[in-house]
C-alpha cells in the first residue's frame, strides 16, 4: 500500500477518534489539567490529539526548551544534499493555536507526591496526569576519550539541528581524500536503520565532491538493521568507499581523541579529519529524575504508555523500555495517539479504543534508492508485541526503490503536520 499525506493523517487520527461526549473528572479544580514534557514526535502528538479531541474539556501544556524542533528523521538526507536544514525545522505556532499551552523552557524536576513539574526558569506546573517524551541522552563513557564537551571537535549529530550542521560543514571542509570515520552505537538505540544511512548520505555527498575520500565504520554489533540492503547499496553505488569493522573484526573496542583527530580501533590507531560518534544511549534525563527509569531506559505498561513505577506518569517514544517496537519517530507518533486517548478516556470519561501500534522505517542509499522494514504491533500484559513485519528486499527494480523513496516523503509531509498541526 502506497502511503501518502493525506491516507496517513487519516488512518492514524481514525484510530483516535471518539465515541462519547466528554465528562470532566478534575481533582478539585475546574478541568484536568496534562503535562507534556518534550516536543518530539511523541510529545507535540499527545499534547496536540489531547487538545484537539478533548475540545477545551483539559488544560493541555507543552513544555519544550527549544523554540525550533529539527527532525531527526530526515537529517539523513540533509547531510546527503538531499534537504536543506529548513526542510526539517518546525514551530509550535499551531500548536499554540490548537489550545496547547506552550512554555519554552527545561523541566528539570518532577514532585509526584505534589504533582507538579519544576522549571529551569523558575515555578512549576500542576498536572493531573504527566507525559514525558525526552528523546535520548548519551551514556557517560560509553566511548573511552569522548564526552559531551568533545561534540564539536567530534559530533554526534543525533539531536538534530545545530549538530546536524557543524557535521555537515565538517564534512564539506574534508580535504580531498580524506577520512570520514564514524563511531557507530550499540543496541538498543533511536533509528536503528540511521548510522547507515547516515554512512550512504555522506558517501553520496563525497562521491559527488570528493570521490577518493574514504570512510570507516566502527561498529560494536555483529550485525544492523538493513544489513544486506545496505551492503548490497553500498557496493553498487560506493564501491571501495566504505570500510565497516563489525564487532568480529574489534568494532566495539574503539578510543578517540578529539584533540588529536585519531581514532584507535581494537588497537589500531588512525588519523582522521571528521569523526562522528554515536555513543550508547539512554532515556532522556528527566525520566530519571522523575524516579520511572530502570536502568537506562522506562519500563512502561503496553496498554496504553503509563510507566510502572507510576500510573499518573506515561513515557514515549525513544525514553521508554516497551517492547518489540523499534525507537523511531513513527514508534513514537505511534505511541503518543494510543496514550493520548487514554489520558483523555482517564480524564474524562470518554471512550477508550484498545491499543494498536504500527511502525514504518525508511531509508536513502543514493538518488531514488530507497529502502523500508516495517511492522504492526499489539499491547500484551508483558509489552507491546510484534503481529507481523515487512521489509524490502535485495535485488528490487529501479523503479519499486524511486516509488519507496517517494513514498517517504509522502509520510514525512504526513507526520509532521500530524506532529505540528
Amino acid at each position: 500500500m502506497k502511503l501518502n499525506r493525506r491516507h496517513f493523517i487519516g488512518t492514524t487520527a481514525a484510530a483516535t477518534a471518539s465515541l462519547s461526549a466528554p465528562m470532566v473528572l478534575a481533582d478539585g479544580h475546574a478541568k484536568p489539567r496534562v503535562v507534556v514534557v518534550g516536543g518530539g514526535a511523541g510529545g507535540a502528538t499527545a499534547a496536540r490529539y489531547i487538545a484537539k479531541d478533548s475540545k477545551g474539556a483539559i488544560d493541555v501544556t507543552l513544555i519544550e526548551p527549544t523554540r525550533m524542533y529539527y527532525t531527526c528523521f530526515f537529517s539523513n538526507l540533509y547531510l546527503g544534499g538531499f534537504k536543506d536544514i529548513e526542510d526539517i525545522g518546525h514551530s509550535y505556532g499551531s500548536l499554540a493555536a490548537g489550545g496547547v499551552n506552550v512554555v519554552h523552557d527545561w523541566a528539570v524536576g518532577v514532585d509526584r507526591d505534589a504533582k507538579t513539574v519544576s522549571l529551569a526558569g523558575g515555578g512549576s506546573v500542576p498536572y493531573d496526569k504527566l507525559i514525558l517524551s525526552p528523546g535520548i541522552d548519551f551514556v557517560d563513557g560509553a566511548v573511552e576519550g569522548w564526552d559531551l564537551s568533545a561534540q564539536n571537535a567530534m559530533p554526534h549529530a543525533y539531536k538534530a539541528g545545530s549538530q546536524s550542521e557543524l557535521l555537515k560543514a565538517q564534512l564539506m571542509a574534508m580535504p580531498e581524500g580524506g577520512i570520514f570515520a564514524m563511531v557507530a552505537p550499540p543496541n538498543p538505540y533511536r533509528c536503528p536503520p540511521g548510522p547507515y544511512e547516515r554512512v550512504s548520505m555522506v558517501a553520496h555527498f563525497l562521491k559527488n565532491n570528493n570521490p577518493t575520500a574514504k570512510i570507516i565504520v566502527a561498529d560494536p554489533k555483529p550485525k544492523f538493521s538493513k544489513m544486506a540492503l545496505f551492503q548490497e547499496g553500498w557496493a553498487n553505488h560506493y564501491e571501495g568507499m566504505i570500510d565497516w569493522i563489525g564487532e568480529d573484526f574489534g568494532g566495539g573496542n574503539v578510543s578517540v581523541d578529539p584533540n588529536a583527530m585519531t581514532v584507535t580501533i581494537d588497537g589500531e590507531e588512525t588519523k582522521v579529519d571528521v569523526c562522528n560518534v554515536i555513543p550508547a544511549m539512554k532515556a532522556g534525563r528527566i525520566a530519571e529524575i522523575a524516579g520511572v527509569t530502570d536502568g537506562n531506559w522506562a519500563p512502561v505498561n503496553a496498554v496504553d504508555m503509563s510507566t510502572k513505577a507510576d500510573a499518573d506518569i506515561y513515557v514515549l517514544g525513544d525514553a521508554s523500555q516497551q517492547g518489540d517496537m523499534p525507537k523511531s519517530g513513527f514508534s513514537a507518533n505511534s505511541q503518543a495517539k494510543v496514550c493520548a486517548n487514554a489520558v483523555r478516556g482517564a480524564l474524562t470519561g470518554s471512550k477508550v479504543f484498545p491499543a494498536r501500534f504500527s511502525n514504518t522505517c525508511w531509508s536513502l542509499i543514493d538518488t531514488n534508492d530507497g529502502v523500508k522494514v516495517g511492522a504492526s504491533y499489539e499491547a500484551t500484559d508483558e509489552k507491546i508485541a510484534k503481529v507481523d513485519g515487512f521489509i524490502s528486499q535485495t535485488g528490487e527494480s529501479a523503479d519499486l526503490r524511486k516509488a519507496t523513496y517517494e513514498e517517504s516523503e509522502g509520510w514525512y509531509a504526513g507526520i509532521t503536520a500530524d506532529m505540528f498541526g
